[in-house]
């Protein structure tokens, strides 16, 4: 029987630690097949900010139709010209509402907040967990408390 899988992708993360290290953007099409082949995919959320830009768009589109639910949530520009996009509460909702229900859970991010969410997906639901992530910009608890730690290779960059 193969393997249930929910995979969970921090968009805003992925795109800017592949474009600093390697001055790629991540294949998801290429990596959406490297899932497939470890099992059925049952849940796949991508998470990314609304920016009505033509461009994130197309990209959208993009994700939808290789299989992915996109969730969006707004860009807001703050008056001191930081910005916030952050889906970390999503993400931990959806992956503990997820966990009962897959064998597997993996997270796209190199976010060590998402450290604790992991542990506690495993500790509860006994489930296993992996993170893809880019080596120099992952943080070490993340990479500690998953059950395997993917490096973003090439061979997932287009």
């Amino acid at each position: 029987m193969p393997a249930k899988i929910a995979v969970f992708v921090d968009v805003q993360n992925i795109y800017y630690t592949t474009r600093d290290s390697y001055q790629k953007q991540f294949n998801y099409r290429k990596f959406w097949q490297h899932l497939s082949a470890q099992g059925d995919i049952l849940i796949a959320n991508a998470y990314a900010t609304e920016r009505h830009d033509t461009q994130q768009q197309k990209f959208q589109s993009a994700l939808k139709h290789i299989g992915f639910t996109v969730k969006l949530k707004p860009f807001i520009q703050r008056s001191d010209g930081s910005a916030k996009g952050d889906w970390d509460v999503g993400i931990t909702i959806d992956v503990l509402d997820a966990a009962p229900h897959v064998d597997t859970v993996v997270l796209l991010s190199g976010d060590g907040d998402f450290d604790l969410l992991l542990k506690a997906a495993k500790d509860k639901y006994e489930v296993s967990t992996k993170v893809y992530g880019v080596p120099a910009l992952t943080a070490n608890s993340l990479m500690n408390a998953c059950d395997e730690f993917i490096e973003i290779t090439p061979s997932l960059l287009q």
